[in-house]
């Protein structure tokens, strides 16, 4: 199809469509694939990626909300013939329908990537491993280590669910139109096992959110702004041999869960 029928990118959706066939090639080799897997890709956009997934895997559900985007695609279709294509909002589209063992390969919308990335992480179970380019700053964040600014919920939260690398950095050159911020590419290995029950992860989520609400403050001090008990706190804190003064961003994701677990959940 001629350039010119290429829908033109959406400015509020905040569409940058990948273009260098690189960058697509280094993303599929990431991935792993065979043709036994099944491939959910989160904003296929044009195609570029769409169509290498396709020849790398057995079957792929690509999940486009912009409908100008998807009717793009079903022109296409003849050519990506083990591809479903689905035209939804991926905030909504049932991915615990996917089959366990399906891999995520995304170019995750920028403006929706963190809860995204929380409700795909919420399905672990079902995706053994995530290869998503994403914000340059959002990657920093999830491989953030303790102590660091950039350590936070969202670090704890995906460290907990997954074992994440950084993979590649990717430059505003490979989109059209060319984003103003840089872009990264990592790779998410699930954890089949945690280390909390689901009644624990619950308590552990709450904590860890409250534990940053008040990054200037101390971890005691956070804790009981958000209504935890400061005694128990400070026992806890204690017991992990670490200084009462202590700040969140010091705890390791280990840390953090002992000091959930440590913390009657009747004061959560």
């Amino acid at each position: 199809m001629s350039i010119p029928n290429l829908p033109p990118p959406n400015k509020r959706l905040g569409q940058n469509f990948l273009i260098d066939p690189n960058i697509v090639r280094k993303i599929v080799a990431l991935a792993e694939l065979g043709p036994g897997d099944h491939v959910l890709e989160i904003g296929p956009g044009r195609g570029i990626l769409t169509e290498a997934l396709c020849h790398a895997a057995g079957r792929v559900t690509a999940v486009e909300v912009d409908p100008r985007l998807h009717a793009y695609l079903e022109t296409r279709q003849k050519g990506l013939p083990n591809v479903e294509l689905v035209c939804e909002d991926a905030l909504a589209y049932p991915v615990e329908s996917l089959p366990i063992g399906t891999v995520v390969v995304a170019n995750l919308p920028y403006y929706i990537s963190t809860p995204l990335l929380f409700r795909l992480l919420d399905q672990r179970g079902r995706f053994p491993r995530m290869v998503l380019m994403l914000q340059d700053e959002v990657a920093d964040r999830l491989v953030a280590k303790s102590g660091g600014s950039d350590y936070g919920v969202l670090s704890v939260m995906a460290q907990y669910a997954a074992e994440i690398t950084k993979s590649f950095r990717v430059s505003a050159q490979c989109f059209r139109p060319r984003p103003e911020v840089a872009s990264a590419v990592l790779l998410l290995r699930t954890k089949e096992r945690t280390r909390l029950s689901q009644q624990e992860e619950v308590a552990f989520r709450a904590l860890v959110k409250a534990a940053f609400a008040h990054r200037r403050k101390t971890l005691v001090n956070s804790l009981k702004d958000e209504g935890y008990e400061q005694m128990q706190v400070t026992d806890a804190i204690l017991s992990l041999n670490l200084s009462p003064t202590a700040r969140a961003e010091v705890l390791s994701v280990p840390q953090l869960i002992e000091l959930t677990r440590l913390i009657p959940v009747s004061k959560i």
